[in-house]
């Protein structure tokens, strides 16, 4: 699943704030917005269509979303591998201490383990930094006191005050995990990762075990085109490399279990033959941990084009490995937009245009474009990676030989882009740093359709486009591959947004949507997206860096022109494009750079491109921005509260499913960790 802009995809959350125009009509009773903490807005969002949908499909949307929810504890073991120790510890806290819960003090601890919730863990989502609750360990100590010692996630043998000492090291000690995903090429990426995909090994260790599973594999007449690595932990035993795979009875077997349980019954009440084939392969893909099982369930699934209920369930993205190889697990239950779905189905009936005109050289373009399908979704579930933050759009399968072979299935979430839309209106972002009025209104007009279309193209057609020469590996960029990824399929998304094409295809009412594309993403990619990042520290998640690396390096190659200008008013900075033809010129040179270093596999060259271009921050426009954003009072992260589906039976027979929208984010994350923790703490 690429994740545009984890929206990820295009302009992830700063299309949140940014795109307050919407020609929906406006909902004026949802309460969109649950609640604010730290850098944090909780939201919610609603299910459309779901009572046009048949009892059947219901049921399966249900089975579905219980799968998505019992992966969770993964996730978090996968984050870090004392997550699930430091959550249960925080949820024993909350639910069992009896002392004084109006302080400041304990407030500071709930919101900490609010943000546990929203991460996944005990680092942030966006910066993988590891954050603290502002309070002290004798504080901290004092609460556990407080406990119960049967409530408290002992292992067998250990005093209160030996897991007193354990945990508020694990969580106050700032040289503990300090980082969950370290992306300096001047360290061995793996010691410096605090993710629990390696334990016990070096990254040339890796390096070199995969290597030589990939020749071994080869002489034996294996297939080599597997994603090596996908599903297991690395670990050293007895002085020897060795994989844990992730599968029924391996590691995660209890969690993988439940969801194995909920997929079959999903397969009973399958709308096509097709789709019930893609399930049972999945299910076989977690009862075996066989990789090649897995590229046979990516192209079944690719292949169930008629059914309106669809999901995403496994270990799919790589985001969250330094090397790029080992996929977190996440889900999302979805089902189709038919009307929305129709702008998406232009755009892949066409995809041969667009590829055959993109601005690449000849040698790294697909001769032939198959199986390119896009539709647009509303999500009715969100698990494990995805919740509660989610991306708004997608592209799968990952691996390359499958995209190139059988295509590719992208998608655009629309109820979770119009929550965000809806949850931004009035907050003044626009008018604080946007440079003219007729900005402002362009942005409000066409900022909605803009940031959808471009979602769209990122998946459907960015993601799919391009191909590796022969011998290129796909793990050829290492460290730097999601963030030139991600780059590039913004690119081609920004390239054709200002095409004329666009308005033949009855698309876009005006180039101007495209201009208003234009200045969010220069906007954001080289000023506010600032606003996630702390003082003092460097650009890290994939796709703010494709976003810096886009906006600075245009601004830089145009500035002789004035394509870009950077302008003060009122000692603010402001930028400005003047000429949108010139940076759409500048947009296609540097895709044909990135499509050139990812097709030819030229490491060197990509990193010199992110490191110079995508990494490093501006300290006083940071300052800047920071201080202006925070007179606006509003979180630069948004996540959700999932809808609740609930069965309702008459004389034991199914009748219906019904939808519950809460609004406590705390109520949501306890019952889940009552109904759906299966794995240990440790």
């Amino acid at each position: 699943m690429k994740k545009w802009i984890y929206l990820t995809a295009m302009i992830m959350m700063v299309a949140m704030v940014a795109c307050n125009g919407t020609k929906k009509e406006e909902s004026t009773e949802f309460k969109w917005q649950a609640e604010q903490f730290a850098d944090l807005r909780i939201l919610r969002y609603q299910i459309p269509g779901w009572d046009e949908l048949t009892l059947k499909q219901k049921e399966l949307v249900y089975y579905l979303s219980q799968a998505a929810l019992c992966g969770r504890d993964i996730t978090y073991d996968q984050n870090y591998k004392n997550n699930l120790l430091v959550r249960k510890t925080l949820e024993a806290i909350y639910q069992n201490y009896k002392g004084d819960r109006t302080s400041g003090d304990f407030k500071n601890v709930e919101t900490y383990m609010k943000r546990v919730w929203f991460s996944n863990g005990i680092h942030h989502h966006y910066s993988t930094d590891k954050f603290f609750p502002e309070v002290t360990s004798e504080y901290f100590s004092t609460l556990l006191g407080g406990v119960p010692a049967g409530q408290l996630p002992l292992k067998e043998g250990q005093t209160p005050e030996e897991f007193t000492e354990e945990i508020t090291t694990i969580i106050l000690d700032p040289t503990v995990a300090a980082k969950r995903i370290s992306l300096d090429p001047s360290s061995d990426l793996i010691e410096a990762s605090a993710c629990n995909f390696y334990e016990g090994v070096t990254q040339k260790e890796v390096e070199d075990f995969y290597a030589q599973k990939r020749l071994d594999d080869s002489l034996s007449g294996k297939d080599i085109r597997i994603s090596y690595g996908l599903n297991s932990k690395v670990v050293k035993k007895d002085g020897k490399v060795t994989e844990m795979v992730w599968k029924l009875n391996g590691m995660y077997h209890p969690a993988i279990e439940q969801i194995v349980f909920w997929l079959e019954k999903a397969a009973t009440v399958t709308e096509t033959p097709e789709q019930k084939a893609a399930l049972d392969k999945l299910i076989e893909f977690y009862k075996t941990g066989d990789l090649v099982a897995f590229d046979d369930y990516s192209i079944l699934w690719l292949a169930d084009q008629n059914s309106d209920i669809d999901f995403i369930n496994g270990f799919i993205e790589t985001y969250g490995d330094p090397m790029s190889m080992k996929a977190t697990w996440e889900s999302i239950v979805n089902f189709k937009d038919k009307k929305a779905t129709e702008r998406t189905i232009t755009l892949a009936d066409n995809a041969q245009y667009f590829e055959d005109n993109c601005p690449i050289d000849p040698e790294f373009k697909k001769k032939e474009v198959k199986g390119v399908t896009a539709k647009v979704i509303n999500a009715a579930q969100l698990g494990g990676d995805c919740d509660p933050t989610t991306p708004i759009g997608v592209n799968l399968p990952n691996a390359e030989w499958i995209r190139k072979d059988h295509g590719s299935k992208s998608v655009t979430i629309e109820n979770i882009t119009y929550a965000y839309d809806q949850s931004s209106l009035g907050n003044g972002f626009l008018e604080e740093f946007t440079w003219s009025p007729e900005e402002v209104e362009r942005q409000k007009e066409y900022g909605f359709l803009a940031g959808n279309l471009t979602t769209d193209m990122h998946e459907c057609l960015g993601h799919a486009a391009g191909q590796l020469l022969p011998g290129t590996s796909p793990d050829a960029m290492k460290n730097y591959h999601s963030a030139l990824e991600e780059a590039r399929a913004d690119l081609f998304s920004l390239y054709y947004i200002m095409d004329p094409k666009l308005m033949e295809l009855g698309l876009i009412p005006s180039m101007d949507v495209g201009k208003a594309e234009y200045d969010n993403y220069i906007r954001n990619g080289y000023m506010t997206q600032l606003v996630r990042i702390q003082p003092g520290k460097n650009i890290e998640q994939a796709h703010m860096r494709g976003r810096k690396l886009i906006a600075t390096w245009c601004y830089e190659q145009g500035k002789d022109e004035k394509i870009i200008e950077l302008l003060e008013k009122d000692g603010k900075t402001y930028i400005r494009i003047n000429d949108y033809d010139g940076l759409r010129r500048l947009f296609g040179e540097l895709l044909n750079n990135i499509q050139r270093i990812k097709s030819t596999g030229d490491y060197e060259a990509g990193k010199e491109l992110v490191e110079n271009f995508a990494v490093k921050v501006d300290p006083e426009l940071h300052n800047q921005m920071l201080e202006r954003y925070k007179k606006l009072n509003i979180s630069p992260y948004g996540g959700f509260i999932n809808p609740v589906l609930t069965p309702v039976y008459e004389n034991d027979a199914l009748t219906d499913i019904v939808v519950t929208y809460p609004d406590d984010f705390t109520e949501q994350m306890i019952s889940y960790s009552n109904e759906f923790s299966y794995l240990p703490a440790r």
